[in-house]
């Protein structure tokens, strides 16, 4: 059964639990990911939440309507396929993560990171005991190899669903840190939202705002809001 057939052509969007979680059915039938792999989740709050999406569906089926549904196939199609891959590549991010670089100038935008992301630092040292360091300037600096190892590892313990969230986190955020935030409800996501988004708000201030940026980072922050709804339903 195609997943994105073009039209609706069942009545009845159930789910039922099977091994290793729950499947969603259309007239009794099992959905199928779009590499043909059975679509089984976790929990049976994203499993409610995928039939949602699909009894929503009119006589054409939009994709685009269906973002639960597309972060499903992605951690069962991708991630589940290359895990190690996958974490491996976003704990990269710890070596040159957003919230370490830091301006050299002008004064106010030194405070304004400091205040935001110094707080971010602190908790993952007490946290995860892996201390990473701000750095002045865009020229790269290695971080502690050690703690770099303990954020890795503990990426690696995300499951696949778990990690198709952390990946849009991570990558939306340009910060793993941020991303280990929202997944431990640091702060409201939101919160962590805005915190990832302290050049930009700086840049806004100097020079106004841009309407085509504006658009963009509004596209942004939906997806990021979804990678935290997602995250959460995979641990529900």
């Amino acid at each position: 059964m195609s997943e994105w057939a073009k039209k609706r052509f069942w009545k009845e969007t159930t789910y039922e639990a099977t091994d290793g979680g729950f499947k969603v059915l259309l007239d009794g039938r099992g959905v199928k990911t779009p590499a043909k792999a059975p679509l089984v989740v976790p929990t049976e709050a994203m499993a409610k939440a995928v039939v949602a999406e699909w009894d929503a569906q009119d006589e054409k089926i939009d994709p685009t309507s269906m973002p639960v549904t597309r972060s499903v196939n992605a951690a069962i199609d991708k991630v589940a396929v290359q895990h190690d891959e996958v974490a491996d590549m976003l704990a990269e991010y710890g070596g040159s993560d957003l919230v370490c670089y830091r301006a050299t100038t002008p004064e106010e935008l030194i405070a304004r990171q400091a205040a935001a992301w110094d707080p971010l630092l602190d908790w993952a040292a007490e946290t995860f005991d892996a201390r990473l360091k701000p750095v002045a300037g865009v020229m790269f600096a290695a971080q502690d190899a050690d703690a770099l190892s303990k954020l890795s590892e503990k990426t690696h313990n995300f499951d696949n669903f778990e990690l198709a969230a952390f990946h849009d986190l991570v990558g939306i955020s340009g910060s793993l840190i941020i991303g280990f935030a929202a997944t431990c409800d640091l702060h409201p996501i939101e919160t962590l939202w805005e915190l990832s988004r302290i050049d930009e708000q700086w840049q806004e201030d100097q020079w106004g705002r841009d309407e085509d940026a504006a658009e963009e980072a509004e596209k942004k922050r939906q997806a990021f809001m979804h990678a935290y709804a997602f995250f959460k339903l995979s641990k529900d």
